[in-house]
């Protein structure tokens, strides 16, 4: 029983042995197996039958003795491919036809780099300035100099590079919003709280300064401006920040921005100050409408009051030069001066009055003559022909 359990044991062994050793023939042909072939009585060739050592790896094989017993084969598949390659470039791959040229190809690469080397040298050495903008010119990560408008160059990339600016247009930062959602708060002299929107112009003065001088340039006018017009407001009441006052807190404003940016050297002009609203908070603005209300109503009182005043001077003014000449005339005649005020006095005083003169017998009685003309209805208008 233990004999036929061995017996099937080998034979199950038997394929593993027989792949090892198919294994052991392939290692024979490979670089490190014997050199040249070797059948299964021990050999063919010239040593004999002598079994032969390993071959030096690194010594070239004999082709006989490599291609020996193996069948040939086709074209490998990077043959395939650099066959089509040669089709695609110029026809057949024979010595004598039309194949592809090496010489030809190292031309064609050559005039592509030469391309290449100039079209970087145009972008990165030459360089168009317009009128309105200044270059900024860079070597090497620091400042080398600053650059008018024109044609200019400077060294290839990235030894030099150049950074344009507009140092003519003028710029506008708005601050603040009408809108309800950005409130932007400022408090007045007064301990009172007004929503200021407003715009600040600038333009960048010197190039240099603005790339190289401050880290984030538009940021800090932001904030200098912001701190400028709080700084400014607090100087004013309430009334004349929303009144009579914006024309200074905006000149005001503007010369304390320049002030500031001139002490950190940021290259920067400001142009003026635009405020475009002061208004209360929204949660009293109702109620700030009626004292405003309320204030307009006193204003134009006062100024009636002060024009029926100047009226009352200017009458008296009048009377006065009036007086001084009748003065002159009666210190000259004081008789016919006198006579003369009494005579106009009674003619002003009846005027306005009916009146009736009785005379005595024999003499024509007064006959009211302006009383009648009044009381006579007008006449009718007569309009001859031609409009004559």
């Amino acid at each position: 029983m233990s004999n036929e359990n061995s017996d099937v044991t080998g034979r199950r062994a038997l394929p593993g042995v027989r792949h090892f050793l198919s294994g052991i023939a392939a290692m024979a042909n490979s670089p490190w197996g014997p050199k040249g072939g070797e059948g299964k009585g021990g050999g063919s060739g010239g040593d004999g039958g002598k079994k032969p050592g390993p071959r030096n790896p690194w010594v070239s094989p004999d082709p006989v003795d490599i291609n020996r017993g193996r069948k040939p084969r086709g074209p490998s598949a990077l043959d395939e491919l650099l066959r089509k390659g040669r089709g695609s470039f110029g026809g057949g791959g024979g010595s004598g036809g039309g194949g592809f040229d090496l010489s030809e190809s190292a031309r064609f690469w050559k005039w592509g780099v030469l391309a290449l080397v100039a079209v970087w040298l145009v972008v990165s050495a030459f360089h168009i300035v317009p009128p309105e903008k200044e270059g900024v010119v860079v070597r090497l990560g620091s400042y080398a100099r600053t650059v008018g408008p024109g044609v200019k160059w400077t060294w290839l990339a990235p030894i030099e590079t150049m950074k344009m600016e507009d140092v003519r247009a003028i710029r506008t930062m708005p601050i603040g919003s009408p809108t309800a959602n950005d409130e932007n708060f400022v408090l007045t002299r007064d301990q009172s709280l007004v929503d200021l929107a407003y715009e600040v112009r600038w333009s960048v003065r010197d190039p240099e300064l603005f790339f190289f001088q401050l880290a984030d340039p538009e940021g800090t006018i932001r904030e200098v401006a912001e701190t400028s017009m709080r700084a400014t407001v607090a100087n004013f009441d309430l009334v004349q920040a929303i009144g009579p006052g914006r024309v200074e807190i905006e000149a005001q404003v503007q010369q304390r921005m320049q002030t500031l940016l001139d002490e950190y050297r940021a290259g920067v002009t400001i142009q003026g100050i635009a405020i475009r609203q002061v208004d209360p908070p929204s949660q009293v603005d109702e109620a700030f409408k009626a004292v405003t209300a309320a204030q307009q109503e006193r204003e134009s009182a006062i100024n009636e009051a002060r024009a029926y005043e100047a009226q009352v001077l200017e009458g008296a003014r009048g009377q006065t030069a009036a007086f001084d000449k009748i003065y002159e005339q009666y210190k000259l005649s004081p008789q016919v001066t006198r006579q003369r005020l009494y005579y106009e006095t009674m003619e002003r005083v009846l005027s306005k009055v009916d009146k009736t003169v009785v005379e005595a017998r024999g003499v024509t009685p007064y006959l009211p003559l302006p009383e009648v003309q009044r009381r006579m209805p007008p006449a009718p208008e007569v309009t001859t022909k031609g409009g004559q």
